[in-house]
């Protein structure tokens, strides 16, 4: 049997990958063990509404990302109305809000004693609650807006870039048939890349844990998390993460699917995108009404009531507990960005230019941690940490008679390992893509000059695909600074990051001392929405 392919490089990628894959591996093997009944109480008594919770919020933040995420990107692609550059960027800033955020803030909003329900009284002479009803933002519906404003991005930009990408030609066949282009031609050819961004939507529901958490909605994340803590029992949280990978699997078969279906081409000559329609008056101020629904809901309010809350209050006393916090966030973001990118960059180095087609696949399974809630993934580093503290235990028992603290179960670096897991693939993303843009020869070429393979990705290779690395690095570094649940988890006693901060004082209904901090969070994402709107403005214009 030949072997010439298991070279270090490859025996290395090898090593990290399976370093990646073992705590989701880890999360089954905790399940195997014995929850002394727990789970069968639990499947009797509130697993059903975990499940029922879960399907009606998958399906109402889907159902409101679906309409803002389509609505708004037809529009910029098949009208040109003053502003509509500007409208396309600023479509895109609720992706710089976490989830959890717009819930604090509309919860103050829109309560009994928020200046919504304060002004209904004031105008219609109402005393009290029992004069007039008004919807409970703290509710189920009330998730699928909060969520849906802030999650509907990702449909919106990859249902723009697919009604731009579709040929003009196909739009002009509509035309010449006299039919309706959107629901005919537009929205069909558009499907899978729909569906992907869907896909991508409703992980990110499942995922949440701020949000049901503050309102108060059983889902199976938040039981995984009550479970963990609230009953000491890390066997039947990992029975219930196992049962909530099934979500998770019909959710990457629905996101394969979409992509293997979303190729189509033009052969009659080239391909061109169909001229948007210009539109001035009444038609162009209904484009901007449609568009600022979704920016007012998922941005302008929460980060207006933000602000409020900085400009009124003074934030001298809380200052140094905030520094601390955005210290603590900006390590652990920091660290973790340069991890993801040099392992991701790593794994795909050896993949393009050194692996087989196995080699690949595996290495892209590596990064299926994003598509795992935070909690899930919190177990399995406990348990690839633990196993780790007690075979050194007795190592160092055994050996030398040291006795061993237990420094993997607990510390900063689990918290920096978890973050690792999660948002590899993002990383990886980034990397692959800047490599698919390199021509083929490139590695060649410093294999000419005389350089072998690690000379050769350090002169040729690492220089070209540097922006990518850096957009990569960025993308993740947000993601890590918005972390929640995985820091509640897996941080040490008294150690805070911002999130968990905000968190921290917004269930006790201080949203005067989390605003400072949040608005950190915030100022700090729109980083990656400038990137995205630049690379997404240069993947149309090809």
């Amino acid at each position: 049997m030949n072997y010439t392919w298991l070279n270090p490089w490859v025996v290395g990628a090898l090593v990290v990958t399976g370093l990646f894959l073992a705590p989701i591996l880890a999360v089954f093997a905790a399940a195997s063990g014995d929850s002394d009944g727990l789970w069968f109480h639990l499947f009797d008594t509130v697993l059903p509404r975990y499940v029922s919770n879960t399907l009606l919020l998958m399906l109402g933040v889907g159902l409101v990302s679906l309409i803002f995420g389509i609505s708004t990107a037809w529009i910029v692609v098949r009208y040109d109305f003053a502003g509509r550059r500007f409208i396309e960027w600023l479509l895109l800033l609720p992706f710089a809000v976490p989830p959890y955020l717009v819930a604090y803030t509309y919860t103050d909003f829109f309560e009994y004693a928020g200046p919504v329900q304060g002004i209904i009284r004031e105008l219609f002479g109402w005393d009290n609650a029992g004069s007039y009803w008004f919807p409970e933002i703290r509710s189920l519906p009330g998730a699928m807006i909060v969520m849906g404003s802030v999650l509907y991005p990702y449909v919106y930009v990859m249902s723009r870039v697919a009604f731009v990408s579709t040929p003009a030609s196909l739009y002009e066949v509509g035309i010449v048939s006299q039919q309706n282009l959107f629901w005919k031609v537009g929205l069909p050819l558009a499907r899978p890349a729909v569906f992907a961004g869907l896909a991508l939507v409703l992980m990110e529901t499942m995922s949440d844990f701020g949000t049901v958490e503050y309102f108060s909605i059983e889902t199976l994340t938040l039981g995984i998390f009550n479970i963990w803590l609230g009953m000491n029992s890390l066997t039947t949280a990992s029975q219930i993460a196992s049962f909530s990978f099934l979500f998770i699997i019909a959710l990457l078969i629905i996101e394969m699917i979409s992509r293997s279906r979303r190729r189509f081409m033009d052969t009659t000559r080239r391909s061109r995108s169909l001229k948007p329609i210009s539109l001035r008056g009444n038609s162009s101020l209904i484009c901007w009404m449609v568009c600022l629904l979704p920016i007012i809901l998922g941005f302008v309010i929460p980060v207006g009531i933000l602000l409020g809350f900085v400009v009124e209050e003074s934030h001298t006393a809380s200052i140094g507990a905030i520094g601390g916090a955005a210290l603590n966030s900006l390590f652990i973001s920091g660290v973790s960005a340069v991890v993801i990118v040099a392992g991701a960059s790593f794994l795909g180095f050896v993949a393009f230019y050194k692996g087989n087609s196995a080699l690949k696949q595996l290495v892209a399974l590596a990064s299926i941690g994003y598509a795992f809630p935070g909690t899930i993934l919190a177990i399995g580093v406990v348990t690839i940490g633990g196993a780790l503290d007690t075979g050194v235990a007795n190592f160092l028992t055994k050996h030398f008679g040291i006795s061993h603290q237990g420094w993997f179960a607990g510390g900063v670096g689990l918290i920096i390992f978890a973050c690792v897991i999660r948002f590899q693939a993002i990383g990886y993303g980034a990397v692959t893509s800047g490599l698919e843009r390199l021509s083929p020869n490139m590695m060649d070429a410093g294999r000419v000059l005389g350089d072998g393979f690690g000379k050769s990705l350090q002169r040729v290779i690492i220089p070209l695909s540097r922006l990518s690395f850096i957009a990569g690095g960025l993308l993740v570094f947000v993601d890590c600074m918005k972390e929640l649940p995985m820091a509640l988890l897996l941080r040490p006693f008294n150690y805070e990051t911002l999130a968990t901060y905000v968190y921290q004082y917004a269930k006790d209904e201080l949203l005067e001392e989390a605003a400072f901090p949040a608005l950190i969070i915030v100022a700090t994402s729109i980083v990656p929405v400038i990137i995205m709107n630049y690379t997404l403005h240069r993947v149309i214009k090809r």
